[in-house]
This record gives C-alpha cells, sequence and structure tokens, in this order.
C-alpha cells in the first residue's frame, strides 16, 4: 500500500476525530451521563492517536523501502481505529454495554501495529 494513502487515511481520521470529539463536547454533554460521556472521550482519544500514527506509518512508507510489517502497521491501525473506537462511539451512544466486549479486539489490532513499527525500526 502507497504513503499516500496512509497519509490519506490517516488525515481523514484525524478530521473525524476532531469532529467527533467536538460534537461529543457540545452535542452529546447534556445527553450523556458521565459514565458514557467518558467512554466518547475514550474513543476519541484512540482514535486521533490512531490517525497519527497513520501519519507516521506514510511518512514512513516515504522514506523507507517497501515493508509487509509497515504496511501490516498502517492496516492494525486502521482496524483498530474501526474496531476499538467504533465499539466505544456504539457504547456511548446506545448505552448496550456488551458492545464493550469488542473494544479489546481493537485494542489487540493497536498492539499488533505499534509492534509492527518496532519491526520495520529494528530492520531500518
Amino acid at each position: 500500500m502507497s504513503a499516500k494513502l496512509w497519509l490519506l487515511l490517516g488525515s481523514v481520521y484525524g478530521f473525524l476525530a476532531v469532529g467527533l470529539g467536538a460534537f461529543g463536547a457540545h452535542a452529546l454533554k447534556a445527553k450523556l451521563t458521565p459514565d458514557l460521556l467518558a467512554v466518547w472521550r475514550t474513543a476519541v482519544e484512540y482514535h486521533f492517536y490512531h490517525a497519527l500514527a497513520l501519519l507516521a506509518v506514510g511518512l514512513l512508507a516515504r522514506q523507507l523501502p517497501p515493508s509487509g510489517a509497515l504496511t501490516a502497521a498502517g492496516v492494525c491501525f486502521a482496524l483498530g481505529v474501526l474496531v476499538f473506537s467504533g465499539s466505544l462511539y456504539a457504547l456511548s451512544l446506545s448505552g448496550v454495554r456488551v458492545l464493550g466486549a469488542i473494544t479489546p479486539i481493537g485494542g489487540l489490532l493497536f498492539l499488533a501495529g505499534w509492534a509492527c513499527l518496532v519491526r520495520v525500526a529494528l530492520k531500518s
């Protein structure tokens, strides 16, 4: 996958993270319980961190030779945002706590992405 794809995806994810953070702070503040608002904030926080990680993957992809580990890192970060943050957004809006059971899968994807970056760093 190309550097351009990771830079584009990281930028879109960053844009969405800022928008969803503002939505939570303004539109949801009066509608969610403090506990569910904290869940929303956690989703936004990890969403934004991994948008930045995708930008890093894109920048590294421009500087380094093609690497399966770098591609895997990008895929893991991108899917991790969808699963981790997505499940927390859904939990916050619906109040359905069972959605929290999906969240650790996203967390494992984040960990795998960071492990892939460790591999990239060791090989470069």
